[in-house]
């Protein structure tokens, strides 16, 4: 069972708008009210409950952060104890050229920021670009990579094989299906070109007469209730690999890319404390030591077991139900944050 967290910065429409600029480390510690309510409170959600977190830390970014704030993400994550690894989002690239501003491509080339399609070469330059920054930032070498936006191809993979990087986690079928059934993967561990897979959990979110809706699983997607049903499903199934996403800047409110204006994300913290606590409560079944230690353990006939749980629909709705009234609230407080009301800080409790 591994909770993964990819951990970024954002472009924030600077690509669209030349006015604004890309947003760093607000996006990741999301303070609001003091207080980091981003990795700050999952770093702390995940130390109370004795939580190894994976964190797919995205590098690229610093051809424009020449600071390399991220550097400082990684090494307090690893001296957490954490599992720290290697996320790209090629779009970063354009800012090597200090006229991207004025480049028309930038706005309109297709597939700026995406590995499918991507020629096997440029892909192992970045994957190499990546170790060398982890080098640099004197960490342990990543064993396990994730594309940006869960792109992913036959290239990509014969890439990774190249670079040495042995484990991937590219796979999150309701994200991004490439259409290649080879890559219809939805639980388990599976072998391509030299790389052992960890999909992200995608599952059967629910079935009526002529439509079936899939999942991948994610803490703002599923409520605990979910979760916790299809954890336990897993576990009958017999299922190797329950595989979680997330990312900091989903546990607040914000009124603008920019995030000028934020509130935490009452449900969502809440949604990680019940998953955290309850892993705590079931450590005999679900084992959370990281995901790159899972993936080094031998492959066995049953690893590549592609099971497709099932949701319920009778827990989706109310989970659907709760995310909307749950966003228009919050995005009604903003609003009124940023017209100068007072706004009383809400209770995560």
């Amino acid at each position: 069972m591994s909770i993964t967290v990819d951990t970024e910065f954002s472009i924030a429409g600077a690509f669209r708008d030349q006015t604004v600029c890309p947003v760093g480390e607000q996006r990741v510690w999301c303070v609001s009210g003091c207080k980091s309510q981003g990795l700050g409170y999952m770093l702390d959600c995940f130390a109370q409950y004795g939580i190894t977190a994976t964190f797919f830390v995205e590098v690229l970014n610093r051809h424009y952060f020449h600071r390399d704030p991220m550097r400082d993400i990684a090494e307090r994550l690893h001296t957490a104890g954490h599992d720290v690894q290697l996320h790209l989002h090629p779009c970063w690239t354009i800012f090597q050229h200090e006229d991207w501003r004025e480049r028309a491509r930038v706005r309109t080339k297709p597939g700026i920021d995406a590995f499918y399609g991507r020629a096997e070469d440029a892909s192992l330059k970045l994957m190499e670009y990546g170790l060398e920054t982890f080098h640099t930032w004197g960490l342990p070498a990543p064993t396990v990579f994730r594309s940006g936006s869960l792109h992913h191809d036959d290239a990509l993979y014969r890439a990774q094989a190249r670079a040495g990087i042995p484990y991937s986690s590219h796979v999150g079928v309701a994200v991004f299906d490439s259409g290649d059934e080879n890559y219809r993967l939805y639980s388990g561990r599976h072998e391509r070109h030299g790389v052992i897979e960890c999909p992200i959990l995608t599952f059967r979110d629910w079935k009526v007469p002529g439509k079936t809706h899939l999942k991948s699983l994610t803490i703002t997607g599923s409520n605990f209730a979910e979760t916790r049903m299809l954890l336990e499903q897993a576990y009958r199934e017999g299922v190797e690999q329950v595989v979680i996403l997330t990312h900091p800047f989903e546990y607040v409110h914000t009124s603008d890319q920019q995030m000028s204006r934020t509130r935490r994300h009452c449900v969502n913290q809440r949604r990680l404390a019940r998953l955290c606590e309850f892993l705590s409560e079931n450590t005999d079944r679900f084992a959370t030591d990281g995901l790159s230690a899972a993936a080094a353990m031998p492959m066995r006939a049953e690893s590549s077991r592609n099971v497709l749980l099932k949701g319920s629909l009778l827990k989706a709705v109310p989970r659907m139900v709760e995310q909307a009234v749950y966003d228009n609230y919050a995005m009604w407080r903003l609003k009124h944050q940023e017209a100068g009301t007072a706004v009383d800080v809400e209770a995560c409790a």
